[in-house]
């Protein structure tokens, strides 16, 4: 994933690197370094790459041994920083770097060259693992970062956003810890999370942790392979994820591609703040689920492939119907739920996915084929094919 500013994306990839020594020393003074010129920017309010040129340069190479083009690199990183930080209505204390993370420009700070990397000064890394995409991001500025014996260097390229169709309908997204379900009132495709997958290792972490803080393991602590193992499992979790969240986001865009929708989600930006109530497994899990990051890929998906979408509220969207409005459906199954004053009747996460739809079609100001909802008279189908 990569950010993005006002009509322009920026896309990254990755190409993994050996990890050297050298290179790790030099990181780690970089970042002292970046610290160090955000402090001055910010004391000495600092403003055009020119003033902070003259006050910071000389600094920069003769108290932290930064190559010249470092140097540079550095505190260009750091008036990005600080600018960032300017610019945040809300911002709190000044920014602390640290991670182990170095700015590069092409040419001049580093190249590739047949399998290796070449930072200034004559420093090869030897490249790892290609990142298939790399042709398309030739001569581009990267981010060197080293984390957790990784090494990483981060290519990235702006791009103009795409424009977006005029949409004729809208899929709606409904999303909970066991399933997501999207479509629209014909097309219904249910996919499973992969929370449970996910919070074994974590309860794997967890246990070990649990053990090994009892008082007969008080050196757990020395122990590196013990920490390795907790770190990994938390890791695990996180990728598994990752993974999925990035794949059902991408399969969510493409069908609203194809058929020229757009796409309504839940604004579940609050949602953490609800989660107190709950028993501690279920709160876990809905925290580890990460909503958010859902919220951003689909968001990320949408506008770099020129998608419209929408965020609408949540409330309400399994209790109330889809197609009279009326708040207060009865239940009559395991998660099926019936409108005492229409009839309508359905489960109910394709009664979120419906109303959230439907909320996106009144915000964006479309109205549906036939002007009203089509009640779901038909058993609902699963990853369905949707050139109907």
């Amino acid at each position: 994933m990569a950010t993005g500013d006002e009509g322009f994306l920026t896309l990254s990839i990755g190409v993994r690197v050996s990890p050297e020594p050298v290179v790790i020393e030099l990181l780690q003074r970089y970042k002292n370094a970046l610290n160090y010129a955000i402090n001055k920017i910010i004391d000495n309010n600092l403003r055009t790459l020119k003033q902070v040129h003259n006050f910071l340069y000389r600094d920069l190479v003769e108290r932290f041994n930064l190559p010249s083009r470092i140097a540079v690199d550095c505190y260009r990183d750091a008036l990005t920083n600080v600018k960032s930080w300017r610019n945040n209505p809300k911002r709190g204390r000044r920014p602390v770097v640290k991670k182990l993370s170095m700015l590069l420009h092409p040419e001049l700070s580093y190249r590739i060259k047949d399998d290796y990397v070449e930072i200034i000064g004559g420093i090869r890394l030897r490249i790892i693992g290609w990142d298939r995409r790399y042709d398309d991001y030739k001569n581009r500025e990267a981010r060197l970062v080293y984390k957790r014996d990784k090494m990483i260097l981060w290519i990235s390229k702006r791009i103009p956003k795409p424009n977006k169709y005029v949409p004729i309908d809208v899929i709606g997204v409904d999303i909970n810890e066991k399933k997501i379900v999207y479509g629209d009132e014909i097309i219904n495709i249910e996919k499973d999370t992969a929370i449970d997958k996910a919070y074994k290792y974590i309860r794997l972490a967890e246990d070990l942790q649990r053990k090994y803080s009892s008082s007969k393991y008080l050196a757990w602590r020395r122990r590196r392979g013990i920490l390795n193992r907790i770190r990994s499992y938390h890791e695990k979790a996180k990728n598994i994820l990752n993974d999925w969240t990035r794949k059902i986001s991408l399969e969510i865009i493409r069908l609203a591609k194809e058929l020229r929708y757009a796409v309504s989600r839940e604004d579940l930006t609050n949602l953490i703040r609800s989660l107190r109530e709950l028993p501690k497994d279920h709160k876990t899990k809905l925290i580890i689920m990460g909503y958010s990051r859902i919220e951003k890929w689909i968001d990320w998906q949408a506008e770099k492939n020129g998608v419209p979408y929408v965020k609408v509220d949540p409330n309400g969207t399994s209790s109330e119907c889809p197609k009279c409005d009326y708040k207060g459906l009865e239940e009559v199954g395991y998660r099926r739920l019936r409108c005492p004053q229409c009839g309508f009747e359905a489960d109910r996460d394709v009664i979120g996915k419906l109303n959230v739809r439907k909320r996106g079609l009144r915000k964006l100001g479309i109205y549906p084929r036939g002007g009203a909802l089509t009640p779901l008279t038909a058993p609902q189908m699963t990853d369905v094919n949707p050139n109907r």
